[in-house]
């Protein structure tokens, strides 16, 4: 019970700092949100007004308590572009990039086990050592890039699709999916290679334990010594590693929306901190450094619950 409480006191604390470096940092970049809105022509009259307005005049702490507050209520303030409530923009917005995030992390999960579990119980020299480069390679690969790939190919010489139409959820669900399969897909790949990698490293240790060997001399074959003892306990490293991924799955979503141009979170932060949008900005960058806090804290209570041992350190 104290290992929670120090992780949900630790989380607290983590996103209020979060959520305060995110604040300030758009306060001192450079680009002002009112020669965006107004034209490099407005005079300084005009930009003093709608500073004014939108209450960029006030001391920065200020405004900092006051949208802490009110986006703990829901209340994430007004977009400066397009005059309406940030939460509305990211509520359109966000189930669409929750949507790829799941379909990418079940991808992940359901190729890097089986994957892995080949790779590490291969008895061929040169099958290990192929599996071996080949993962490097595909870990080396960008997610983006496997994206472009997958436009070009699919979309340009194949035509399985078109490159930049999308149909939302609200419409059709298995079109919007079935859209969603290529960019789930290029950003799971290299999640994959990694998954793999590590759970091969995992089986392959976990074969050389003590516990191994005595099962051998009692005549377990190495089939039932893999599946009874060996994956359960390599497992544990890697469901963790797996729930952590979760978190950057969805982070890595900001770049593949804008190769196959979906209509999601990462268009939108994209868009936001070219017009100097910061109240959009500021609350989708706030969105996403919670979801990677809380998955890595939901990561830890799932291995201390894997691992007691955790526990009693």
């Amino acid at each position: 019970m104290k290992y929670a409480a120090k992780k949900v006191l630790t989380l607290i604390i983590t996103l209020f700092i979060v959520s305060l470096l995110a604040f300030l940092a758009f306060q001192i970049i450079p680009g002002d949100p009112t020669t965006k809105l107004l034209g490099t022509e407005a005079t300084e009259a005009a930009k003093e007004a709608l500073r004014a307005e939108l209450g960029l005049d006030r001391p920065v702490l200020v405004r900092y308590w006051d949208w802490l507050t009110g986006f703990l209520t829901g209340d994430m303030g007004t977009s400066y572009s397009y005059h309406m409530p940030v939460s509305d923009m990211i509520g359109q917005k966000l189930p669409i990039t929750a949507l790829l995030t799941v379909i990418s992390f079940f991808f992940t999960v359901v190729l890097s086990i089986p994957l892995g579990v080949l790779a590490g119980s291969v008895r061929s020299r040169a099958l290990d050592s192929f599996f071996t480069a080949l993962d490097q390679v595909v870990m080396s690969i960008p997610a983006f890039f496997i994206g472009i790939l997958a436009c070009y190919i699919f979309g340009i010489v194949l035509r399985v699709f078109s490159p930049g139409d999308f149909v939302s959820y609200t419409e059709d669900w298995g079109r919007c999916i079935s859209y969603l399969i290529l960019p789930a897909l290029s950003i799971a790949i290299p999640r994959i290679a990694m998954t793999v990698k590590m759970l091969r490293g995992a089986i392959l240790n976990e074969q050389g334990q003590d516990y191994v060997r005595t099962a051998r001399s009692r005549g377990n074959s190495r089939r039932a010594i893999l599946s009874r003892h060996v994956l359960k306990n390599a497992l544990i490293p890697v469901i963790t590693f797996l729930a952590v991924s979760a978190a950057e799955i969805m982070t890595g979503t900001i770049i593949i929306e804008q190769v196959f141009t979906i209509p999601g979170i990462g268009r939108l932060l994209l868009a936001s901190i070219s017009n100097r949008d910061f109240p959009v900005v500021q609350a989708i960058v706030v969105i996403l450094a919670a979801w990677i806090v809380i998955v890595n804290f939901a990561a830890d209570l799932l291995y201390q619950l894997a691992d007691p041992r955790i526990r009693l350190r």
